[in-house]
């Protein structure tokens, strides 16, 4: 997908990293994310879907366009 395909996905925090592996907590802050409650709005590509689902339980998509 190129840059222009205007597609985004907003992902949410919903848990705390803490206790967590230093990775996923490396992933958060890639994503980001770094509270709870906080939002982001990110490109819909395979990179950032990777990312959502190695901290899927410490996060939750609200949106796709």
């Amino acid at each position: 997908m190129s840059k222009s395909d205007g597609k985004t996905i907003k992902v949410q925090q919903t848990a705390s990293p803490a206790r967590r592996h230093h990775s996923q907590r490396e992933t958060l802050i890639g994503l980001r994310l770094n509270r709870i409650g906080r939002l982001s709005e990110l490109p819909d590509t395979p990179q950032t879907r990777g990312m959502i689902a190695k901290v899927n339980h410490l996060v939750r998509v609200v949106e796709q366009k």
